[in-house]
């Protein structure tokens, strides 16, 4: 089978439409020879400064200066100390969004995600490509649904519907 990997392009788009439009399409890993893929079915859309529960609300720090480099890039970080959690930066350079990969078939919850393909900070920073690369899918039906485990944000920010589900 031919792949189809997604241009960066894709990704120079805001998070909002980047989260929308990754549901269906198959996130991809090769580690030590072997391609894993899995369909992406949930993610989360986070829009910078403004928004109270993205990393970049406190402006550029040390776990989050990735999220200010270009569309493509990927940015894993550590939550509580013991589960990576895959995102993909999006739009334009300065200007810090990223999409977090919720779920896939395979792998539900974004700690899942990332052990089932392998992924751990030594990634964090380089552009979608050899190693992790999505491809492209079906168009399929979408739900948009409040983000969770963000306790800590706004009330506004936690109700926005910026949580991208596979439609059951």
């Amino acid at each position: 089978m031919k792949e189809n990997k997604l241009c960066l392009k894709f990704f120079k788009n805001g998070a909002i439409w980047v989260a929308e439009n990754l549901i269906g399409k198959t996130l991809c890993r090769k580690i030590n020879g072997k391609i894993i893929k899995d369909k992406i079915i949930e993610t989360e859309a986070y829009l910078g400064e403004n928004d109270s529960a993205s990393h970049a609300r406190f402006g550029k720090t040390n776990r989050s200066q990735t999220m200010w480099e270009e569309g493509g890039v990927i940015y894993v970080y550590l939550c509580y100390g013991m589960h990576h959690m895959l995102n993909f930066v999006t739009g334009e350079k300065e200007r810090p969004q990223a999409v977090l990969i919720r779920a896939t078939e395979n792998a539900k919850g974004p700690g899942k995600v990332c052990k089932y393909f392998g992924v751990d900070k030594s990634l964090n920073g380089f552009l979608l490509g050899e190693e992790l690369w999505v491809e492209d899918g079906k168009p399929c039906a979408v739900e948009k649904l409040p983000r969770i485990g963000i306790d800590y944000a706004h009330e506004n920010d936690r109700n926005a519907l910026l949580r991208f589900a596979l439609k059951k």
